[in-house]
């Protein structure tokens, strides 16, 4: 699986990352853009 946030594009090993289904598809999220997903982008 690679390592890459399909919000941010930040990828490698050194970060932090959470599965999560986006339109119907599993991927990844780094824990940088949760607070953008969790409270949306103002």
């Amino acid at each position: 699986m690679e390592l890459k946030c399909y919000s941010c594009g930040a990828e490698g090993p050194d970060n932090v990352y959470l599965n999560c289904v986006h339109e119907g598809q599993e991927k990844l999220v780094c824990v940088r853009c949760l607070p953008a997903l969790i409270h949306g982008q103002h």
